[in-house]
């Protein structure tokens, strides 16, 4: 990111991110604040986060790196104050964060299950609840939440993993309803397809992981920054229309 190409776009919003310390959040981070928000980088690897802050300041952006964790709920309200005593309000937050450790159902993995709900639906429940009060004090908010195109249809192996973003789909939709109209606060699903990040990492079978790269060994994946601009899509749209779900898909993805 370079000053002389930085927008006016978001110039006195102040968005969070969670899960920048790679990827999809990371590209999101940058993205807005290349857009001219100021960012919050929130994640459990800080050294990674502090490179990121640098590099934004640097480019004459405004930007804060606070060591989160989304499974716990202090750490997350700890976050949002952070946001607020640094720039002043929340204006955005990107419920980022998610793992993915795809398994068959018969393989009894309820460890993994439980972890991708602490992370993939706790998580987004606990930031939104860190940061409610502050978006109906203002007036004003926009909740971005990235599911996944799991969020529509489960596949094999990932039957839990896209429960959990069924979830998602749900509360997006579900905060529509409830602050839209009565508070201006606006939401949105962001359901990416597959995207090249370290989310595959998570897999926890060495063979799985290297089935899966191998059947997009001759496909184009999505790429964070394509999520990213799907996100700043949304939370640049005017104040009256509500973007409520952007579904982005490689154009190789079959299903």
């Amino acid at each position: 990111m370079k000053s002389d190409t930085r927008s006016t776009r978001l110039d006195g919003k102040v968005g969070i991110i969670t899960g920048a310390s790679s990827g999809i959040g990371r590209a999101v981070a940058r993205a807005l604040a290349a857009e001219g928000a100021a960012v919050v980088l929130a994640a459990r690897r800080k050294e990674r986060l502090d490179a990121d802050v640098r590099e934004v300041c640097g480019a004459g952006g405004r930007a804060l790196a606070v060591q989160t964790d989304v499974t716990r709920s202090d750490d997350v309200r700890a976050m949002v104050a952070a946001a607020r005593t640094a720039f002043g309000r929340v204006d955005i937050l990107v419920n980022n964060a998610g793992i993915m450790p795809l398994s068959p159902l018969t393989e009894g993995r309820v460890e993994d299950w439980t972890r991708m709900v602490d992370v993939n639906v706790n998580g987004v429940l606990h930031g939104i609840a860190a940061v409610l009060p502050v978006m109906l004090e203002q007036g004003a908010g926009h909740i971005v939440n990235v599911g996944s195109v799991a969020g529509r249809r489960p596949f094999p192996g990932g039957t839990v993993y896209a429960a959990t973003k069924f979830a998602v789909r749900c509360l997006s939709w579900g905060l529509h309803l409830e602050l839209g109209a009565e508070h201006g606060i606006r939401a949105t699903d962001i359901q990416p397809g597959y995207v090249d990040t370290e989310l595959i990492n998570t897999m926890p079978d060495a063979q799985a992981r290297e089935a899966w790269a191998e059947r997009w060994a001759d496909k184009r994946a999505l790429q964070s920054d394509d999520v990213a601009r799907a996100v700043v899509y949304a939370v640049t749209s005017p104040p009256h229309v509500a973007v409520s779900e952007v579904l982005v898909r490689p154009l190789d993805q079959p299903t």
